[in-house]
């Protein structure tokens, strides 16, 4: 007991202020092998850096066995709420679920709904992976902004990647009569881009201004006794948000859309030019929704 005496079990044991003490530290918390292990060996554990933090220390405890308390602690409990994490969340997890998925993503990539099927898999776990590791001491409103913020960078990642041909190879571009001219991959980027652009639109009126709406009616009284009609009533709200947001998301940029000649690539650049001189000063293409 002697060597416990003045052990503060909340001390990092390696240096986090160099990289290889980082390295170490995270190596100890994200060893797969401690999801193997049962709750109750995880309860075992926190409770015994509950004890070590209030000065009561079980007799005969040695100082190896409070560091691996602490390692099973870290690993699979919340550090701001203390709640035990769900085991797929956890990043302990990551080696093995992300071997796992990223391993079918790359087997089953030839149809396109082996390709939606497992990117939805992947954006869920790392949905799940990401809500998992919050920080779960932010204001209650920033938290209730959590999805936008999902569905956003989402988007800012699956339409690009679904519509990755399209930037490698580029989109076919036509002169104002339609008359094809080439393909060009900076036309896909700017009308890919105005596609993200328009989809967070679309999501963000429902997804900021609702939360901001039911964090209000959820302090009357009688809000507080219809819990159970939370959800539908936010599904309908949701939905007359999205009655006007389609349509007027979708309507941000014209489908049909223009760029100047002059910021083609060069070599597209130089065909028009060879061929129609200064009669083609624009071409335009289909950005998609």
């Amino acid at each position: 007991m002697e060597a416990l005496k003045g052990f503060d079990i909340d001390a990092p044991r390696w240096d986090q202020s160099t990289f290889m003490g980082r390295l170490k530290h995270f190596f100890n918390i994200t060893d797969c092998r401690t999801v193997l292990l049962p709750d109750s060996r995880l309860d075992e554990a926190k409770a015994l850096v509950e004890s070590c933090r209030a000065g009561s220390v079980p007799p005969g405890t040695t100082v190896e066995q409070l560091h691996y308390a602490k390692k099973l602690y870290d690993s699979a409990f919340h550090p701001d709420t203390g709640d035990r994490m769900n085991l797929i969340g956890r990043m302990s997890f990551q080696v093995p679920g992300g071997m796992a998925i990223t391993g079918f993503m790359l087997q089953f990539y030839r149809t396109v709904p082996a390709v939606v099927f497992w990117q939805w898999v992947n954006q869920s776990f790392n949905a799940l992976v990401n809500y998992t590791n919050r920080n779960a001491k932010a204001p209650p409103l920033v938290a209730r902004w959590v999805p936008f913020a999902a569905v956003a960078a989402a988007n800012c990642v699956n339409i690009p990647m679904m519509r990755q041909q399209e930037i490698l190879n580029g989109i076919a571009v036509t002169d104002e009569d339609g008359n094809k001219l080439g393909h060009s991959r900076k036309a896909a980027v700017k009308g890919i881009t105005q596609v993200v652009i328009s989809r967070v639109t679309m999501a963000a009126p429902g997804m900021i201004i609702l939360p901001i709406i039911m964090q209000r009616l959820e302090k009357y009284r009688f809000m507080q006794k219809i819990t159970f009609l939370h959800g539908p009533l936010q599904v309908m709200m949701v939905g007359v948000f999205l009655i006007f947001m389609v349509p007027a998301a979708c309507s941000l940029f014209p489908q049909s859309c223009s760029m100047a000649v002059s910021k083609l690539e060069p070599e597209l650049r130089e065909s028009i030019i060879s061929q129609y001189g200064d009669r083609v000063s624009y071409v335009y293409f289909n950005k998609g929704l």
